[in-house]
């Protein structure tokens, strides 16, 4: 009997006409896959797969969060669809049409995902597209959930041989309303256990501690409690540019592959982490996007870069990921001194993520009525998008086996992240999945602000050109 957490239940609330919350991956195949097969293998492994087996249950009057009702019978028919690509079959054409696949909403009757056989496409490939809505995964659930439907060679593996566990069925109406009016009444206690727990940690919360006054407040209570003080961040006021503002219903996707080896090069002559020059990849792209469409700002980008909760082999359910935000040095010209100054934000982000764990963000939507969440939620999104976003772009590094894969003996050739843009975190996302060998990019923008998602792919390319460069002019 699972139920959304509060944190699930903001991806449910906060989506509108153009601020949508799916997750999604496109996968490269090797030769051509068919239909009847995928449904068969999906048939068995799904069982083993809880959030690709469960639909919502909405608690009446919307006076708690909604619960997982199990699915015992999936009709593969309507996950499972298929579509070809018009001769040539190029990239171009596959990025267009996941275009408009990503940017149309689940509908919440069925479970929450949907897979796209792609076919046509040039060089004897085929394309697999995937989406999840957020409610139900992030984005490392979402590799797992993909992860699950693979094997590690051409022939599929039988399987498990334990029975796959059921979920219990979701209470009734009535016992639905009990524990909704239950919630609603200890909700204002939680609430004032959340405050008296933050309040030395103001100036350590994301956003939070931008507000004026937030550290003189904070510093006061440590004082009180006798604690110390999380590393300092500088002010993050995210400058206007091109991509920021209330976003459209369409989107842009576009993709590129970097070998891994040539990050990794980067990341060893400059003792740096992979996550580092990833970071540094994106501001060198999104710096010369920027300097060829209106100019580059004085000031750092702000990045909202998520953070895994996950322990180490943990897979729980549901969303346990927190979004900090990190300033990218865009207004840098030197690359290498670019690179230095996203390590140095980097650091001190992770060094604030240890003494701040963001299960804050978790227990301050928990102590939120349910009944208040979408309104609260929609109307935050509507007002920040429209007078001062916070964040500019995006970003995220997901880290892949290094290992071949394969899907009903199609060899996965890469695997890009298809992720969400909305009003507050700005009309770009770049998403980054290693895999095999190579750094896969996902490019998402709105059609609107960023018209050729292809461009600022094309200028992760170059950005790292850029960085190998001065690697190799490095003193032996």
């Amino acid at each position: 009997m699972p139920q959304l957490t509060a944190l699930d239940a903001q991806f449910l609330h906060f989506e509108t006409a153009t601020n949508i919350a799916n997750i999604a991956g496109l996968a490269i195949l090797e030769g051509d896959l068919n239909r009847a097969d995928l449904q068969a293998l999906l048939e068995q492994r799904l069982p083993y797969v809880p959030a690709l087996r469960r639909k919502l249950a909405p608690v009446p009057l919307g006076l708690d969060h909604p619960y997982w009702e199990q699915e015992d019978d999936l009709d593969l028919d309507y996950h499972v669809r298929e579509i070809g690509l018009p001769p040539p079959g190029d990239d171009h054409q596959l990025a267009e049409q996941v275009s408009r696949l990503h940017a149309r909403r689940l509908d919440r009757s069925h479970p929450l995902w949907e897979i796209y056989l792609i076919h046509g496409l040039s060089g004897g490939r085929m394309g697999l597209y995937t989406k999840i809505h957020h409610a139900a995964v992030d984005g490392i659930g979402g590799a797992d959930v993909l992860a699950a439907l693979l094997d590690m060679g051409p022939t599929p593996a039988p399987p498990p041989a334990e029975e796959p566990e059921h979920d219990a069925p979701p209470p009734g109406r009535a016992e639905m309303l009990a524990r909704g009016l239950a919630r609603l009444a200890g909700n204002p206690a939680q609430a004032l256990r959340f405050a008296a727990r933050a309040m030395p940690h103001l100036d350590e919360i994301p956003v939070v501690s931008w507000v004026p006054g937030s550290g003189v407040v904070a510093g006061l209570a440590r004082r009180v409690a006798g604690s110390g003080r999380a590393p300092d961040l500088p002010a993050l006021p995210a400058p206007r540019t091109p991509f920021s503002g209330p976003i459209s219903a369409h989107r842009r996707f576009a993709f590129v592959s970097l070998p891994l080896d040539e990050v990794k090069r980067v990341r060893k002559g400059f003792g740096v982490t992979v996550n580092d020059v990833v970071m540094a990849v994106c501001a060198g792209a999104l710096r010369r996007w920027l300097a060829a469409h209106g100019g580059v700002p004085q000031q750092p980008l702000v990045a909202g870069v998520p953070f895994s909760l996950r322990a180490v082999g943990e897979d729980g359910p549901g969303n346990q990921v927190a979004f900090m935000t990190a300033p990218l040095a865009v207004h840098v010209d030197d690359p290498v001194e670019r690179l230095h100054q996203v390590r140095e934000a980097m650091q001190r982000i992770k060094d604030r993520f240890a003494l701040a764990p963001a299960r804050w963000l978790r227990e301050f939507s928990e102590s939120m009525p349910a009944a208040l969440m979408g309104l609260a939620s929609r109307s935050a999104f509507g007002l920040v998008g429209q007078t001062a976003p916070p964040i500019n772009v995006a970003v995220s590094n997901v880290p892949g086996p290094q290992f071949p894969l394969y899907v009903c003996g199609a060899r996965l050739l890469t695997h890009y992240p298809v992720s969400v843009i909305t009003d507050v975190s700005g009309g770009v996302n770049i998403t980054a999945f290693s895999y095999d060998g190579s750094l896969d990019i996902g490019v998402v923008t709105d059609r609107k602000m960023v018209p050729d998602a292809w461009e600022l792919a094309g200028d992760l390319r170059e950005a790292l050109d850029d960085l190998l460069i001065a690697e190799e002019n490095l003193p032996q």
